[in-house]
This record gives C-alpha cells, sequence and structure tokens, in this order.
C-alpha cells in the first residue's frame, strides 16, 4: 500500500474567484485563502488532507500568478513543501491540469483537486483516492463522486453503472446540475452521484485525452510549458503562448467525450463550500437554527446566519437571513438568494465600486497591511511586517509618508540614511525620496502608516530592489 501511495502526486487547482461567498471573498482573495473554518483556509485545510498521501512530500499548485504569495503562505500554515505553476491569466480547468501533466513524469498518477472543498475526515479520503489508483495506473481516468445525501439542485452529477462489481465503476454520463424534481429522481435511482471534480489519472493518460479531443487546448499550453521560467518552487508559464489557450473545462473540453472513465464513490462529508448557505451548514445551530460566528447575537430570530469576525451584529426578530459582515462591505441576504451573490457582484464591479473586487485589508509576500482610514489627499494603513522580512526599495512620485513604530523593531533606509526605529518612535519619509523598510527583529513589526500627496494609489511604487521579484 504505501509503495501505491507514494505514486501519487496531488496537485491543488487553486483558481476560482468565489464571488458567491462575497463580501468575504473577493478578486484580490479568493475563498481559498480566506480563514473560514475554524481559524484555517481552505487550502489550507487541503494541504494537510493530502498530506496522508505522501508524508513529507511536495504539494504541486496551479495558481494565478498574483495569488503566488497568498499559496506559499497557506502551505507554510500547513507545514507543506509546495510547488506552484503559476497562471498569468485565468484559463479553468482544462488548462490548469494540461499544464500539470505536462511538467509531470508521463507515468506519474496526479491527483487534481480544487483547493476550496471541505472535507473533514482526511484519512477517509486517502483511502478513497488509493482505492482508484489501480485503475489509473491501468489508463483510465478516475472521478471521485460524493454519495448524495439529499437531492440537491447545485451540483452536477455522475451516473455509474451499479451492476459493477469493482470499486472504479464505469461512468455512463456527466449531468449538468438538475432541477428538484430531476434531483429527486436521481436520489432515489441511486445510480447518481455528486460530481466533486476530483480526478486521479496518469499525465501520459491526461495528455492524450487532451490530444484527442481538445488538441488546440494542449497545444497552447504545451507552448507555454516549453517557454516556461523558474523562480524558486514557482514555474511562471509563459505568459503569451497561455493567454493564446482557449477557456474551458475539463469536463467539457475532455470528460463529456471520453470512453475509459470510472467514478469511485466518497461516503464521507464534504462540501464545496459553494455558497454562504453552505458555509452556514457547517457551524453548529442553536435551538432555534441559528448559526453564529463571531461577536453576532440572534435575538427572537429563526434559522439566521451572522459572520461578525469583527466587530457586534444584532439580528432581532430575523427569520431564513444570511448576515455577513466585513470591516468595508455588508451583505444581507434571503437564503433563497444565496445563488445570487454572484451576480450583484458582477453589477457592483460594472458600477466601479472597489468592495467589488478590493480588500480593505491586504496580504503581501512581507506580510499585510489594513487600510483603516482614506479621506482627501490622505491614507491610514497599519502594516505589520513579518520578522525577517522586507519590503521593496522603493519611492513614491506623488506621496509622503509618516511612519510610527507601534510594536518591534523597523530599519528604515531613507535616501542615504539607514537606522533603527523602536516602539513610540516615528520617521518622515519626503515624497520622491527612495526607501524602505525592514523587520531585524523576531516578532512582528506593527506600524502606523499615514500618507498624504495628491495621489494615493497603490500603483504610485517604483521599485528598485525587491526580494519577492516584484517589479509591478
Amino acid at each position: 500500500m504505501q509503495s501505491e501511495v507514494a505514486q501519487i502526486q496531488a496537485v491543488v487547482l487553486c483558481g476560482g474567484s468565489g464571488t458567491r461567498l462575497w463580501p468575504l471573498s473577493r478578486q484580490s482573495l479568493p475563498k481559498q485563502f480566506v480563514p473560514l473554518i475554524a481559524g484555517k483556509s481552505l487550502l489550507q485545510a487541503t494541504f494537510e488532507r493530502v498530506a496522508g498521501l505522501a508524508p513529507g512530500g511536495t504539494v504541486w499548485t496551479v495558481a494565478n500568478s498574483e495569488h503566488r504569495f497568498l499559496v506559499r503562505d497557506c502551505a507554510e500554515a500547513a507545514g507543506t513543501k509546495v510547488r506552484s505553476i503559476l497562471e498569468p491569466v485565468g484559463r479553468n480547468t482544462a488548462a490548469a491540469m494540461a499544464a500539470a501533466a505536462l511538467n509531470a513524469d508521463p507515468e506519474q498518477l496526479l491527483l487534481f483537486l480544487p483547493a476550496d472543498h471541505h472535507v473533514p475526515d482526511a484519512a477517509h479520503f486517502c483511502q478513497t483516492v488509493t482505492e482508484g489508483a489501480e485503475a489509473a495506473k491501468q489508463g483510465a481516468i478516475v472521478t471521485f463522486g460524493i454519495t448524495p445525501s439529499q437531492p440537491h439542485t447545485g451540483y452536477g452529477y455522475i451516473q455509474i453503472q451499479p451492476s459493477s462489481e469493482e470499486k472504479a465503476k464505469p461512468v455512463i454520463r456527466f449531468v449538468e446540475k438538475p432541477d428538484a424534481a430531476t434531483a429527486m429522481s436521481y436520489l432515489a435511482e441511486g445510480s447518481y452521484f455528486w460530481n466533486a471534480g476530483i480526478f486521479l489519472v496518469k499525465a501520459k493518460t491526461l495528455i492524450e485525452a487532451l490530444e484527442q479531443h481538445a488538441s488546440d487546448i494542449l497545444e497552447a499550453v504545451s507552448k507555454a510549458v516549453q517557454a516556461q521560467h523558474a523562480d524558486g518552487d514557482f514555474l511562471h508559464l509563459d505568459e503569451a503562448a497561455f493567454a493564446g489557450c482557449r477557456s474551458e473545462s475539463i469536463d467539457y473540453a475532455v470528460l463529456e467525450k471520453h470512453a475509459n472513465i470510472v467514478m469511485v464513490p466518497f461516503s464521507g462529508a464534504w462540501s464545496d463550500v459553494g455558497s454562504w448557505n453552505a458555509v452556514a451548514d457547517l457551524a453548529s445551530a442553536d435551538a432555534n437554527d441559528n448559526r453564529v460566528i463571531g461577536h453576532g447575537t440572534a435575538h427572537q430570530a429563526k434559522s439566521t446566519y451572522i459572520h461578525a469576525p469583527h466587530r457586534p451584529v444584532v439580528a432581532l426578530g430575523t427569520e431564513n437571513l444570511l448576515i455577513i459582515d466585513t470591516p468595508d462591505a455588508v451583505l444581507v441576504a434571503a437564503q433563497s438568494h444565496a445563488e445570487d451573490v454572484k451576480t450583484v457582484v458582477a453589477d457592483l464591479e460594472k458600477a466601479k465600486i472597489p468592495q467589488a473586487t478590493e480588500h480593505r485589508h491586504a496580504a503581501r509576500p512581507w506580510g499585510e497591511y489594513d487600510c483603516i482610514d482614506e479621506g482627501q489627499r490622505f491614507k491610514v494603513k497599519r502594516i505589520t511586517v513579518k520578522p525577517g522580512a522586507s519590503l521593496s526599495l522603493q519611492r513614491h512620485h506623488h506621496r509622503a509618508e509618516h511612519w510610527i513604530v507601534v510594536k518591534g523593531t523597523a530599519r528604515v533606509t531613507c535616501g542615504e540614511e539607514s537606522f533603527l526605529l523602536s516602539e513610540n518612535q516615528s520617521t518622515y519619509i519626503p515624497l520622491g525620496t527612495m526607501h524602505r523598510l525592514e523587520n531585524p527583529g523576531t516578532i512582528p513589526l506593527e506600524m502606523i502608516e499615514v500618507q498624504s500627496g495628491s495621489y494615493l494609489g497603490e500603483d504610485d511604487i517604483e521599485r528598485f530592489d525587491d526580494t519577492y521579484g516584484r517589479h509591478e
């Protein structure tokens, strides 16, 4: 069993914006990176779950280039070694899986799984995966179907041949999300399973299937892989070649056309955490079916979910509501309209409302910042720098900055000077002056930055040297 397990390479697909979980999930910080369940992100939990397949091994990811440092942070939190294939633009799962297969040994078994699913029983998950290994070795594409617990209309389904005695059962067809009556019939029939979008396949098998059914995708991704460049544990796909690839899911590009596909049932608890209703289902309910996370209070309320990690939020006399509070945006929605959040976000984007895509709080490879106030010609940030980390050597053309150390020690470069600041000390960075902030200590550096000037956008940065290879 151990030799079989060791041949499986986990590849976590980290794309997707998770707009149905707005305002917590946004383009700048999609749901897989948000601390959503028990203080952990879904990606961190995914890393921890697949650790049982190859203890101590490296997990691969395919992620958007802009999120590469978020992936690294989640991997560090999980104690996982990670190798990231970076997409310059999103091109859906067929292209992402092709990029991983082309970077692997042809005989390697690859387990493709989404970054944003919740599977609490990791041991059962890993055991189910290994049950599909033999079929994958023999050249089948193995998928894993979730045993349905209810007639769900939000999932696609997989129909199998139930008479098969093999653990990996032949797939008859993939079907789209059904209406309620059809979903009920699927549940009663017994040969339909929820499509979790998890696949185990030999790299060579996937490449051959793409060549047969989506040769243009394979050709474009092959060019992007041939011209890719490495940066430590990051593999940057060639931008021009990858951008020329059409965007299509692996389901449409390959699976609905391919012959040799089998499915292994997974009977454990599973959620794609695809809506706020799904998130609410993961929380414990009180006697009135209220679910409260953080500082929420449900008074004379029924079936109300409150997500309030930052401040008191009170629901009085409500019923069947979702209330999601963040520092800069609030969602109040009927549970029956949870699937429509994505449409609302699209409308906010069209209206150019920045909260549609950007958080007040932003993660950076050196730490994070929170924009706590701003107005005409000023902005105030709370900045946290990791021990040993440093910001780029940079300058601004439209703003000056005042820095006040709240906690820890800062090493400041300002023009030709370099000096240390301790708690309660401050300094001034004049407009146009080259500067850098570093944390030479062993605890996080916390400071307040006050910006003033005619333009305070994040793109007013001219970098001269950066530890993390950023040029933008």
